[in-house]
């Protein structure tokens, strides 16, 4: 048996561990720079507030409907994740971790437990020990504990925010309730595409051939396919290191010097660079892109990209001058910019460089850039930087409406007075 269990609104709820006084009203999550909504409680939800609202576009209905606004929190949220996920894997050994807010749990074995009741207890020691309300799937694959969880979602008083599927006539039920865009793992693009074949729900899904669902959606919609039936086919994922790594950012102001824009390329390389490390990899590819505003129609637009084949390397150094490199050939004056980005990609592991006559990475940039990782996990994140970065200029994002980061950051903890 498989569980799902899925944080509900889980950055609004988040603002609300510390805020209990927020209970029961509306509140939303923006994006970096504050753009667009990116998460909403229930009773945001019933405003018609749809994700991805633009936070000017709807400031009147907020103000009007008091609803409360957050600029994104990460630090907070990746740690009352971490605490969910930490609590979670004491109730299995076998835990994959789907999302930020999602976690799919293996309950092998556990045939002398009641697993709704189990289910249960896991969601009362969650409630209590990180004040994060949670929703718990059960079922006899993956893909039915994403029908069964969405059920403890969907019917709160009923079910009690646990559902367990065990029998057919229980799956059938859920399948028949469930429409086909709703189902995980269809896609908008499937969804429409069987709603021409009149494929309204799941269960019209399972009813299709299996020879039609494999020429038309792959192997990959097979295997859904007989997962919804009730056969085990989608298990557990190994982790595989990433095939790409971005970093983009939205300016908060519109920029037009090339100086300015190359410190953000730059800066967006080296932290690109930090994470293909964590990974012990090197990238053979990296793509640097700049664009103005969109949303601007009275300003002359602009939006370019290159990519850049480059040696295997992992070092901040080489990577931010090929990142300016490639923004020096893109890059036309009397554009006002408003987001830029690198991406890298084509990885190999670390172990297998091979150093040529004429490389340009110096052997001593691998011993120099452990050095700066260490001293940047001990002292803080950012305090060592390339000069290319400029020391002396702060860029930060427009967050007007952050909450304290309450659990990692000692002088933003609650104070109590008594």
């Amino acid at each position: 048996m498989f569980a799902l269990v899925d944080c509900n609104n889980f950055f609004a709820s988040c603002e609300r561990v510390f805020r209990p006084d927020l209970n029961n009203k509306p509140i939303v999550v923006l994006s970096n720079n504050d753009g667009c909504v990116i998460a909403r409680s229930n009773e945001s939800k019933a405003l018609g507030i749809p994700m991805g609202a633009p936070a000017f576009k709807y400031k009147p209905l907020f103000d009007k409907n008091k609803v409360h606004v957050f600029s994104s929190n990460f630090a907070l949220y990746g740690d009352m994740s971490h605490r969910v996920m930490s609590m979670l894997s004491e109730y299995t050994p076998d835990i994959e971790i789907y999302s930020i807010d999602e976690s799919f749990l293996k309950l092998e074995g556990f045939n002398h437990l009641d697993l709704l009741d189990y289910g249960r207890t896991i969601k009362k020691k969650i409630d209590k020990g990180t004040g994060i309300p949670i929703s718990i799937g059960i079922a006899p694959t993956k893909a039915l504990s994403k029908v069964a969880n969405r059920i403890a979602k969907k019917f709160p008083k009923e079910t009690g925010g646990v559902y367990m599927i065990k029998n057919d006539e229980q799956r059938i039920k859920a399948l028949k309730w469930l429409k086909i865009e709703d189902v995980w793992g269809i896609g908008r693009k499937h969804a429409k595409r069987l709603k021409a074949k009149k494929v309204n729900t799941a269960f019209d899904f399972i009813n299709l051939s299996d020879e039609w669902v494999k020429s038309n959606m792959s192997i990959v919609g097979l295997r859904l396919k007989k997962d919804l039936e009730g056969k085990p086919t989608l298990d557990f994922e190994k982790i595989q290191p990433k095939k790409n790594i971005a970093t983009t950012r939205t300016f908060e102001g519109m920029l037009k010097n090339y100086e300015d824009i190359k410190e953000r390329i730059t800066t967006f390389a080296v932290h690109c660079a930090e994470k293909l490390r964590k990974q012990n990899s090197h990238c053979a590819e990296i793509t640097i892109f700049i664009l103005t505003n969109r949303h601007r129609k009275e300003l002359k637009q602009y939006y370019k990209s290159i990519k850049l084949k480059i040696e295997p390397t992992s070092s901040s150094i080489i990577l931010s001058k090929h990142a300016a490199r490639g923004l020096s050939v893109i890059f036309r004056n009397g554009y006002n910019y408003k987001k830029a980005g690198v991406i890298i990609s084509k990885f190999t592991p670390e172990g297998e460089k091979q150093f040529n006559l004429f490389s340009e990475e110096n052997p001593k940039h691998i011993a120099l850039m452990q050095t700066i990782d260490k001293l940047n996990k001990s002292i803080g994140s950012n305090k060592l930087k390339l000069a290319s970065q400029d020391l002396g200029r702060k860029w930060k994002m427009k967050q007007e409406k952050l909450s304290p980061r309450y659990t990692t950051n000692l002088k933003e903890v609650i104070i109590v007075k008594i």
